[in-house]
């Protein structure tokens, strides 16, 4: 990596998919002519359902399906590396679905995929959020690279875990899809964002949902990317649409040299 334009999109993805696709791939073509070579997708943007059991009737078999088919082909139409994001795929278990984050060459081609493994759950203020009542969790930690860079992934809920990421080393970018919701996105987002940049010492890039649903759901938003220092480069508090970011690798080697935290560990 030289330097690399990477971009995060953010949306406010409603109850029909097909509405959903157009707008991703509105939202990538801009970040894609703006000049971005890698661009990064929020959780759940093909639906946010009015009940979680909505994505179950949506939930495509792996290597198949509309929103396989617009990831590939808004990848090779764009001439971009697509972190797609999540989608709903088949689970073995009917009454689940995997939350899928799969990577598209430039070529159309998936590169890699990854089922989140950690599952939200929260109650508090009026609200209650399971996940494990509808998502069966994944058994893997991802292991990606593209143009030759290891990246880490995570979805989400895996960013409160700091242990999932180091298990991803050596790395120098992370890519992380999200729809925090706006209590537990106002109190932390931010927070747990930067954290991981400047203890792994790369830069994140972090693309989430953001604002009101038609369920009546609010996310938090706040997509952006911060560097390896952990200085935010570019954010978008609420409302669809894109950050973007050059990704220095000259900045990374300079952060790590003067302080060789990574190199240092003891465990």
């Amino acid at each position: 990596m030289h330097t690399l334009r990477a971009a995060a999109v953010q949306m406010v993805s409603g109850t029909r998919p097909e509405e959903n696709i157009r707008t991703m791939q509105r939202l990538v073509e801009k970040a894609a002519a703006a000049g971005a070579a890698w661009v990064l997708l929020p959780e759940y943007w093909p639906l946010m359902g009015v009940s979680d059991t909505d994505k179950l009737a949506v939930a495509e078999p792996l290597g198949s399906g509309a929103f396989q088919t617009a990831l590939s082909e808004t990848a090779k139409q764009n001439g971009v590396v697509l972190f797609g994001g999540t989608v709903p795929l088949q689970s073995p278990d009917k009454s689940k679905v995997l939350n899928t984050m799969q990577v598209y060459g430039r070529n159309g081609e998936c590169i890699g995929a990854y089922n989140k493994i950690h599952l939200f759950g929260y109650s508090g203020l009026g609200e209650r959020y399971a996940e494990a009542d509808t998502i069966l969790a994944g058994a893997s930690v991802p292991h990606f690279s593209a143009d030759g860079i290891n990246v880490a992934a995570g979805v989400c809920y895996d960013l409160r875990f700091p242990e999932f990421f180091r298990a991803q080393l050596p790395f120098d970018v992370m890519m992380l899809p999200a729809a925090f919701t706006y209590t537990t996105g106002k109190a932390h987002w931010e927070l747990l964002l930067r954290t991981r940049a400047v203890e792994n010492q790369c830069y994140v890039v972090a693309s989430a949902q953001g604002g009101t649903h038609e369920s009546g759901r609010r996310t938090f938003g706040h997509s952006m990317i911060i560097d390896p220092w952990g200085e935010i480069l570019d954010v978008l508090p609420e409302g669809e649409g894109i950050v973007m970011a050059e990704l220095d690798a000259a900045r990374l080697q300079s952060v790590r040299t003067r302080l060789p935290a990574l190199a240092r560990r003891c465990l």
